[in-house]
């Protein structure tokens, strides 16, 4: 595979740490890249995620889409020479079911009862 073709990635935990450098294709999905944050997550930290959909990748600001390829994500590293890091945020789904529903109880709850929309 030519070199060209690799983007080295470093991913950075909620604590610091890091995992990483690891170089893709540029043909790898962001989920392959999250199936493999997975497998190397480290076994003493307090949050793990489970499954893919526990796991956001964040870029110059912008979450990366599963479905997109490094290659598509590319142009956000673009301006960036060597080893990118990305931001990784855990979010179990057991915790977004609860903040989910803390949201629906809460606009429940804000509901003025004399006004309407018509």
């Amino acid at each position: 595979m030519p070199e060209e073709d690799l983007v080295e990635l470093k991913f950075r935990l909620y604590d610091g740490t890091d995992i990483g450098p690891i170089r893709y294709s540029s043909t790898s999905t962001v989920a392959m890249v999250k199936e493999r944050i997975i497998s190397e997550w480290p076994k003493d930290k307090k949050i793990m995620p489970k499954v893919i959909n526990d796991l956001k990748l964040i870029s110059a600001g912008k979450i990366l889409d599963d479905n997109k390829t490094v290659a598509q994500c590319k142009p956000s590293f673009s301006e960036v020479s060597g080893v990118i890091t990305i931001h990784v945020v855990v979010q179990p789904s057991s915790a977004k079911a609860k903040s989910e529903k803390k949201i629906d109880d809460t606009s429940k709850k804000t509901v003025c009862s004399s006004c309407s929309i018509l």
